[in-house]
């Protein structure tokens, strides 16, 4: 089919991320073949050592540009002159905190928690900005995500960073919304052999057979990443879901989001996708121990700051097999591997985990997905070869990289990478302890489901502390004080609502960034949560997206009160507060804490030395509601659209009814009349003729009404008829 230009021009014409052939789902295949750079003067793969890190050259100019032009604006208009918290904004000589925010894994849990969270940040929402809370993301450097994490974090920079409102719902324009309502596997409904199905996934067989006869080979991961592009990416309409009249995402490539307007004006946090790594030959079907390799994937590079790694490889040409840095020849370079739907497909790849082919099952998965997805791999693999189902296979560019004897695949030409939380860390805090990237403030957004309730338990910063402590002591800063377990998380309450971890350091500067821990949480009003989902739940109705995303939004700008079901109105002041204060370690000599913000620390600081309860958030319902059970948003959505045709209707069926009901009864009297006449003719029967005999009322035809009633009990009894 041709491609519909006029209805996707305004994004391609700032996005240019499609390859020479515009708009067919086959652009997801890379270039093979591409002109090498010199490498000698143009390193493919920049090395370095844990103690001697340093930034890509254009991510250290982007943020720096950032922090130094676009942030102190920001902070003037999120905090005014700082007066409200009890500073003097011009005492910090425009020297901000540099913050991070970290999305967690979770599929559709995650992205939308993820969203619900920044729509509180955005200085561009107005409930936020009125509750002080907005602004936040705007003096932030960086965003990271992983897995479900990574699907909003892709979303937001392929479609030049709008508000959370009209990505997700749309804007009637250009936006078409995430459409979640079309379930990620089964768009079409539960029938996988539909024609509309059918269509969708010879589409997206389509564009995985385009890569693999480039000789790349693919995996299960490939089509998961086209149904992630359908909603997440641009390019996609409720119109043409089922149709090629568009690329549906393919070839939007990661390394081109510098292209965008919000980038060049620098308005946008630097953005990271974090991915793990199976060890090459393990086949491991289990979770990951600490030590497997960590993966970043920036706009510019992908790589890994873990001191058995410390090297970088240039994404425009990720996907090419390199060896000790040089690829085979000067054209044998591939471009357009970096495509960003398999970016987040890959952080999202957890397949390894919960793939049994033998026996056609996925874990987790509803039957029908599980039935749609095997059944795509199974005609995908009719038709390419592949390393490893399970995985995301990728060109390693680190193949004997001299003086790295200690990389776990350094004799491998391919990696095998998987969802950025296998081992255990589904908030990707650790990018942000990077000791290059000097942060002050992290955030974690964590929507993990560890407990049976569904929220999360507060393993996932654990996690990330110990393995910083144990093994990244050389490249990360240290983690901030946290609860000693996740039993402590749990009993102190900090699991179930905003929490400042670090907030007491002893040093100038200070021994480790302060984190702010955003956990997924129920309503702190007590309604009935719905943010709790599984995490393979693949679809959403647009009524629970829509409380979904009020529910958490809600929860951020609310903060907590102890012992309460309020909000607390001063949150926002405090955030502004935990924000802000790394920045009083920059002035000489040190800015005294205000006795606003010293306040607010008391109330939401994590204090080893003097613990919180559980007990002091009340009212909290914990078990998940539907609040849609079965789509009922549409049928009363109808019925709210249709009231008046409704109305007429019952009017006009009673008026009807009516009419039957006294034909029904004026015919039984006429019935009992006519009895009582032919008992009075059989009395005379011996007097009549025989030719009356003949023609008795009881002898006379049958009534149409008679055969109606036969045909139609003769139909209910055939197989397959529904009246």
């Amino acid at each position: 089919m041709l491609l519909h230009l006029h209805l996707y021009l305004p994004v391609l014409a700032f996005i240019g991320l499609v390859h020479a052939n515009n708009g067919s789902v086959t652009d997801y295949a890379p270039l093979i073949n591409q002109p090498c750079p010199n490498v000698t003067t143009d390193p493919l793969v920049r090395v370095f050592s844990p103690r001697n890190q340093s930034l890509h050259p254009r991510e250290e100019a982007y943020v720096n540009t950032r922090l130094t032009t676009v942030i102190p604006n920001e902070w003037k208009n999120w905090v005014g002159d700082g007066s409200a918290i009890g500073y003097n904004l011009s005492s910090f000589n425009n020297s901000f905190p540099k913050i991070g925010l970290a999305i967690s894994g979770g599929g559709y849990r995650a992205a939308q928690y993820g969203a619900g969270v920044l729509s509180a940040l955005d200085a561009r929402n107005e409930s936020a900005k009125a509750a002080g809370t907005g602004g936040f993301l705007q003096v932030s450097s960086y965003l990271s995500g992983l897995s479900g994490g990574s699907w909003i974090t892709g979303s937001l920079y392929m479609n030049d960073f709008p508000t959370i409102k009209d990505l997700v719902y749309g804007n009637g324009g250009n936006l078409s919304g995430w459409l979640l309502d079309l379930a990620l596997a089964t768009p079409d409904g539960s029938n996988i052999f539909s024609d509309a199905n059918q269509h969708w996934y010879g589409s997206i067989l389509w564009s995985v057979i385009a890569k693999g006869k480039t000789g790349i080979d693919t995996s299960l991961t490939d089509p998961w990443a086209r149904m992630i592009s359908y909603h997440f990416l641009n390019q996609t309409n409720r119109n043409d879901f089922f149709t090629n009249d568009s690329a549906h995402g393919a070839g939007q490539l990661w390394s081109n989001v510098p292209l965008i307007p919000s980038w060049q004006q620098h308005l946008v946090p630097f953005p990271i996708i974090q991915t793990d790594s199976r060890p090459v030959g393990s086949n491991l079907t289990t979770s990951l121990s600490p030590t497997a390799v960590v993966y970043e994937i920036t706009p510019m590079e992908m790589g890994s700051w873990d001191p058995n790694l410390s090297a970088m490889m240039n994404l425009t040409y990720i996907g090419t097999h390199l060896t000790d840095g040089e690829p085979d020849n000067d054209t044998t370079c591939v471009t357009g591997f970096d495509e960003t739907g398999f970016m987040m497909g890959t952080s999202a790849s957890l397949f390894n985990q919960i793939l049994d082919f033998a026996h056609n099952t996925i874990q987790g998965f509803d039957n029908n997905d599980a039935k749609s997805i095997l059944l795509m791999l199974n005609r995908q693999l009719s038709e390419l070869r592949t390393r490893a189902n399970d995985v995301a296979n990728w060109p390693s560019p680190f193949h004997n990289l001299t003086g790295k004897d200690n990389f776990e695949d350094l004799s491998s030409k391919w990696l095998e990478l998987i969802d950025g939380a296998s081992n255990h860390e589904n908030v990707p805090l650790g990018q942000h302890f990077v000791k290059a990237r000097g942060m002050d403030v992290v955030v974690g957004i964590d929507a993990s489901a560890d407990l049976h309730t569904g929220w999360p338990n507060g393993s996932s910063p654990y996690l990330s502390a110990a393995r910083i402590t144990d093994l990244l002591q050389s490249s990360h800063q240290p983690a901030p004080p946290l609860p000693g377990n996740t039993a402590e998380f749990v009993s102190t309450g900090v699991n179930m609502r905003p929490t400042f971890f670090g907030c007491f350091p002893t040093q100038n500067p200070p021994e480790y960034p302060i984190m702010i821990y955003f956990p997924n949480s129920p309503p702190l009003n007590g309604d009935n949560p719905v943010s709790n989902t599984g995490t393979f739940k693949l679809d959403y109705t647009p009524k629970h997206t829509q409380l979904f995303l009020d529910q958490v939004h809600a929860n951020v700008i609310g903060g907590f009160v102890p012992n309460s079901n309020s909000p607390d109105p001063n949150f926002g002041k405090c955030l502004q507060c935990v924000a802000i204060d790394r920045a009083r370690y920059r002035v000489n000599p040190v800015l005294a804490r205000s006795e606003f913000c010293s306040a607010c620390f008391q109330q939401y600081c994590f204090d080893p030395n003097n613990l919180t309860s559980s007990a002091q958030l009340p009212g909290r319902k914990l078990a998940f509601v539907d609040p849609d059970p079965q789509g009922v948003s549409a049928v009363t959505g109808f019925l709210s659209q249709s009231k008046v045709p409704i109305i007429l209707g019952f009017v006009g069926a009673a008026l009807i009814i009516a009419a039957i009901s006294a034909f029904l009864i004026w015919r039984k009297r006429r019935q009992m009349r006519t009895a009582v006449y032919q008992k009075v003719i059989e009395l005379h029967d011996e007097d009549e003729p025989p030719f009356i005999q003949h023609n008795r009322y009881s002898d006379g035809p049958r009534s149409a009404s008679s055969y109606e009633l036969e045909r139609v009990q003769g139909l209910s009894h055939a197989p397959g008829q529904h009246f």
